[in-house]
């Protein structure tokens, strides 16, 4: 009877092996930073009964001051998540951190949804509901107190948190829209 010798980095008999790690190309480290804030189950009443679908809100950031959210509507949660995800890249936007926090207080609002926003000194950490927590945490702030008020719905909150960051300024912006220098703003 012969002696079967084993195979030397030959193809395999059934195939490609699975469950291996990839070893087709450097692995590629991801820009943002993506957190699933809330899926819902919506129903589209019709002639035949109910249409069920699954809406996703996805906020995304660098931790760096950079921060975007998203909504995405599909049959199959993953779906959802990955168009949210792609709508949140399109609508990134720049925020000022100064220390790890804001560098004033701000109030931002959307809807009956209002968004307190103020600066806490170091060592404070994170104080925030929910949809908030999740937008200052990826915007990179590492210590700011917050307040919600109004609508507590996690996609008004998060629009809220994000129109109040966009109207952050730095000394630097204010002086310069003043035209004066920045220690004449310090006073």
């Amino acid at each position: 009877m012969e002696q079967r010798k084993p195979r030397e980095n030959g193809p395999r008999r059934n195939g490609p092996r699975k469950n291996g790690p990839r070893r087709n190309g450097p692995r590629v480290e991801k820009e943002f930073e993506e957190r699933v804030v809330t899926i819902n189950r919506v129903t589209k009443v019709v002639k035949g009964g109910r249409k069920f679908r699954f809406a996703a809100l996805v906020v995304i950031g660098d931790k760096k001051g950079r921060v975007g959210f998203g909504t995405g509507k599909a049959n199959e949660v993953p779906d959802a998540i990955r168009k949210a995800s792609e709508a949140a890249k399109r609508n990134v936007i720049n925020v000022p951190i100064i220390h790890g926090t804001i560098p004033h207080e701000i109030n931002g609002m959307y809807g009956s949804g209002h968004v307190f926003l103020r600066p806490a000194s170091e060592g404070t950490g994170i104080i925030a509901g929910g949809p908030v927590r999740a937008v200052v945490e990826l915007a990179g702030y590492s210590d700011i107190i917050s307040k919600s008020i109004g609508s507590r719905t996690p996609i008004n909150m998060v629009r809220a948190t994000v129109e109040g960051l966009k109207l952050l300024k730095t000394v630097q912006q204010v002086a310069e829209l003043r035209d004066k220098k920045v220690e004449e703003i310090y006073g």
